[in-house]
């Protein structure tokens, strides 16, 4: 009887085999394919090799793109780590109303991108509250070009990041502060350590691997960021395009009548080696930590 259910299994994996298959692996496949083709958005293309490969290392955009991605990790992945893991140790505590604030700093992980850029873009406005505020307060005479400015339109969409994911990396932290074990926090506070020895000796430490999930996630969220500059611009990337993310100029590549969907698929796979990376980078590093 076993044996002629072995079939059972499959069935209750199939309809997940079936999401990952039509959306995940025959996808990939089919641009790993385009990305050795000429192929443009209207479909044909022949074989070209590695010419889009070639391609790209001459491709001044491309790198443009690139370095704008990199600089764009380096500063939100660590801001994603630690901002989260404190606002999470403030809003632990079992106190009357703590609920009100823990959804507060979780409003923003609901909220749709579009409205999120809206909301951003009126705050940052040459006439918008940011400004307005920083006049009144005498700190600059002249409005900050938050959204004109290629440099200041890069930082303004990192802020927008960290502030929508930080109520949910706030709620993975919750849920590891949780589990860590209140004996060894006693323990030490009977040592006579404080609360702030208490945080970086017992609970940093416990929390590393969360820790650790947390930096993988916001490097792969932050290496594929696309709607915060799209929104903030209106979809121009800034004066000249300067503030072009990689996500973005392989959307700008692709799109429309006159798109190469085979130049845009190589700046996919490049982005996808590059991400994945920076995925084992990070895992490896955690691995040697936990060996020393």
């Amino acid at each position: 009887m076993t044996g002629r259910r072995w079939y059972v299994p499959w069935l209750f994996l199939a309809p997940a085999l079936a999401v990952a298959l039509t959306f995940f692996i025959v996808p990939f496949g089919n641009t790993t394919i385009l990305s050795f083709t000429d192929a443009s958005t209207l479909g044909g293309g022949h074989f070209t090799g590695a010419a889009n490969y070639r391609r790209l290392i001459h491709d001044e955009q491309f790198w443009l793109s690139l370095r704008n991605t990199a600089l764009y990790v380096v500063i939100v992945v660590p801001l994603m780590v630690v901002l989260p893991l404190l606002v999470a140790v403030l809003v632990q505590r079992r106190i009357a109303g703590i609920g009100f604030f823990r959804a507060v700093f979780y409003s923003p992980v609901v909220a749709s991108m579009v409205v999120a850029g809206l909301i951003w873009s009126w705050l940052l406005s040459s006439d918008g509250l940011v400004n307005s505020a920083l006049r009144g307060l005498h700190v600059v005479t002249e409005p900050v070009p938050f959204l004109t400015d290629s440099h200041w339109l890069l930082i303004s969409a990192m802020a927008m990041t960290v502030w929508k994911g930080l109520g949910y990396y706030m709620v993975v932290y919750l849920a590891a502060l949780a589990n860590v074990p209140r004996s060894l926090l006693e323990a030490a506070e009977v040592d006579g350590a404080g609360a702030v020895r208490r945080f970086f000796s017992v609970t940093v430490p416990l929390l590393r691997p969360t820790m650790i999930l947390v930096a993988t996630l916001a490097s792969i969220a932050s290496a594929k960021v696309f709607a915060e500059v799209y929104t903030l611009s209106n979809g121009s990337a800034g004066p000249g395009g300067e503030a072009r993310t990689l996500v973005y100029t392989i959307r700008e590549t692709g799109l429309g009548l006159g798109g190469e969907a085979g130049y845009a698929s190589a700046m996919s796979l490049a982005l996808f080696v590059a991400t994945l990376g920076l995925s084992v980078f990070v895992t490896r590093l955690n691995s040697k930590e936990e060996q020393a």
